[in-house]
């Protein structure tokens, strides 16, 4: 019996091990060096402003909820020692605050070296003030217009760097975008579906955006964190009942990463020297992957990039 159970143990050991996935080894400093991370109250976005903070670098948690994000905050600089996290408020349900938060950061930080676009949304309908489906406004539109509003401090600071946090969803069978129906109606929304298609949305302008800014020393990644355990599934109601609940736990305890293992490629893209100059690719497990073709269509890529200034009201400048 103990040796049964000895072998158990040692399974499932080595099933964590195996899903933990890649590591960065990077020892990279970011001393002198300022980076805002999306979304850095919890899980892999806190993770990832961590080991900023860590490295040396001036990390600015943008959050919703400036009392979660205060907290997440005390936490890092109890554990860091540093005196340079900082916390500003920033909704992605809202191109107003978008706006807002990107004009302080133009107007008080002298530079920005890294540029995390982590926050992530994947729930049941609703629609934004902006009249806008929320997950696909949350995941990529603000985004889009947050990099846009950034750029010309990013190419002051250049080299600098944009890590778009996407997901290996976005290579999901029959996804695509629908670019004449950003609003959505009730009647047709999937949240996987919808969630999967913001997520290749961020793929897509990553290979884009790496076009754009050849030469200008600001480069750009699109990743894949892995299976994370965190708090972006809360809102999927479905695997928080019972019977599934408990295949749920059993799931995510077995196969899942936690917050500091699903982190590391995106800390990889931000720091790893190996990346300097290379831009455009997509990444999973601290390595480049092959992503889904329409990625790298160049008739999509300029279609949802036209669509995106029209929404968003921001436009492209050389």
């Amino acid at each position: 019996m103990i040796a049964v159970v000895g072998v158990i143990i040692s399974l499932v050991a080595l099933i964590k091990w195996h899903f933990g996935g890649g590591v960065c080894k990077s020892k990279a400093r970011l001393d002198g060096k300022t980076a805002v991370v999306t979304g850095a109250n919890t899980g892999i976005g806190k993770e990832t402003a961590l080991d900023f903070a860590k490295r040396g670098a001036r990390v600015i948690l943008a959050c919703r909820d400036e009392e979660r994000a205060s907290k997440a905050a005390k936490d890092i600089i109890a554990e860091t020692g540093s005196d340079k996290v900082l916390v500003r408020v920033l909704d992605l349900a809202s191109f107003e605050s978008v706006r807002a938060f990107a004009k302080l950061i133009n107007e008080t930080e002298e530079r920005l070296d890294i540029l995390v676009n982590n926050a992530g949304l994947g729930q049941s309908y609703r629609v934004t003030k902006d009249g806008y489906e929320s997950t696909f406004q949350v995941n990529y539109l603000s985004h889009f217009l947050l990099t846009l509003l950034l750029l010309e401090k990013m190419k002051k600071s250049a080299p600098s760097r944009i890590v778009n946090v996407s997901s290996m969803v976005h290579d999901s069978k029959n996804v695509n975008l629908q670019l004449d129906d950003f609003k959505l109606s009730r009647e047709k929304y999937d949240s996987f579906g919808r969630y999967a298609e913001s997520k290749l949305a961020q793929v897509v302008f990553t290979w884009e955006l790496s076009q754009r800014l050849e030469g200008t020393g600001v480069t750009a990644y699109a990743l894949h964190p892995g299976a994370v355990k965190s708090e972006v599934w809360r809102n999927w109601k479905t695997i928080h009942r019972p019977p599934l609940k408990q295949v749920w736990q059993f799931m995510t305890f077995l196969f899942f990463k936690d917050c500091k293992q699903g982190a590391q490629t995106s800390i990889y893209c931000s720091v790893a020297e190996e990346l300097a100059g290379v831009s455009g690719l997509y990444y999973s497990d601290c390595k480049v992957k092959e992503c889904n073709k329409l990625a790298k269509d160049p008739g999509l890529a300029k279609k949802l990039w036209e669509v995106s200034e029209r929404i968003t009201g921001e436009s492209w400048k050389d």
